[in-house]
């Protein structure tokens, strides 16, 4: 069952992903990605507000938590988990890991992403 909710939350999180995207375009055009931008930081604000509710109100049922945290948000962007991972890091005193973290999603995911098109354009 809950990997039903998850999928269920993840699709419903992956369209409304899709729509502010093409909204986005609609309204702004394609010279900066206004609308994964904008997904970023609603998509952060959110999981914010789930972690520090559920942190200082109490536990949410597990079906619930990973309906929305995981599923919903998770197909939205998955920059909201990589947020909270990152200040959870800092607020442990893991300065050094959070910044290691940070750096190091940011820096080998732009590596692994230029690697792959390389990878494409030479086969192609």
């Amino acid at each position: 069952m809950n990997y039903l909710l998850i999928f269920v939350g993840g699709g419903i999180g992956a369209s409304l992903r899709h729509a502010v995207n093409e909204l986005c375009v609609r309204l702004f055009g394609l010279g900066f990605p206004i609308g994964t931008f904008l997904i970023n930081i609603t998509g952060s604000l959110v999981m914010g507000l789930i972690a520090g509710y559920l942190a200082f109100k109490g536990a949410a049922a597990q079906p619930w938590r990973l309906f929305v945290m995981v599923g919903l948000l998770g197909g939205y962007t998955t920059f909201s988990s990589f947020s909270l991972d990152a200040v959870t890091l800092y607020e442990r005193g893991a300065w050094g890991a959070a910044l290691g973290y940070v750096v190091g999603s940011v820096a080998l995911g732009i590596i692994g992403l230029v690697a792959g098109l390389a990878v494409v354009r030479h086969f192609s």
